[in-house]
């Protein structure tokens, strides 16, 4: 089941510059405390999606274009929302549950962790504090980050996807790639990370095989409320 699931979001979203890995829910909630669990039996089906470099091609401009007499608030969210939930489409016997890396509960607490859904699908390795055996950052708070292991730091993760009534009990977990496997790297990429973000070095800690264009970057680049500008819209 697991595998058709997988095989109809890669043909839906793999066009638009997404990419959907597969986890059971267990995996996720037991290595989080209990107020961050996803609210589902252990075995149930998720993916996690990512936003590949070639989306702002495939879909972003795509829908901007065909949305350009509506109202738009973000349109990178919007984006990713409206495909997220045409999946839905493609399942008609299926309960199809979306969260959105946006969101937020009551409590002010994300909906889901998304680095650590990320690590434990297989897709991105989620580089922590932990993972350096000796660090130079006495009681500084240090935030990881998840690295791909073809784009580097040129992805986004931008949602889940869960189906409630399939559940995977003999689902295997793989592992994700540890690409950065030098302590002498992963001190600079955590370095660069907190500290020097703005100037995205640390997207490029690894030799990518693709990352974003230039137009692309100064879209992320340029403050929301300019973002409009560059895509041709009125604000």
């Amino acid at each position: 089941m697991e595998r058709r699931v997988a095989e109809r979001l890669r043909g839906t979203l793999g066009p638009l510059g997404l990419e959907a890995h597969a986890f059971k829910v267990g995996w996720y909630n037991a290595v989080l405390q209990p107020a961050f669990h996803l609210p589902y039996p252990d075995d149930t089906l998720a993916f996690v999606v990512l936003s590949t470099p070639s989306m702002f091609d495939k879909a972003l401009k795509p829908f901007v274009k065909k949305e350009r007499l509506k109202i738009i608030r973000d349109p990178v969210d919007q984006c990713v929302s409206h495909h997220l939930s045409r999946v839905k489409e493609k399942f008609p016997d299926q309960r199809v549950d979306v969260m959105f890396d946006y969101e937020m509960l009551p409590s002010r607490k994300p909906k889901f962790l998304a680095q650590t859904a990320a690590h434990v699908a297989g897709a991105a390795y989620y580089y922590q504090r932990k993972d350096v055996k000796h660090d130079p950052w006495g009681k500084k708070k240090i935030f990881g980050v998840c690295i791909h292991p073809k784009y580097g730091g040129w992805f986004a993760i931008r949602g889940l996807l869960l189906f409630p009534d399939i559940q995977v009990p003999f689902l295997e977990q793989r592992d994700p790639v540890d690409c950065v496997s030098t302590e002498e790297k992963r001190l600079e990429l955590l370095e660069q990370f907190n500290f020097h973000w703005q100037d995205g070095c640390y997207r490029d800690i690894i030799e990518v095989k693709e990352r974003y264009s230039e137009e692309q970057k100064a879209y992320f680049a340029t403050p929301p409320a300019e973002r409009f500008r560059l895509l041709g819209l009125s604000q």
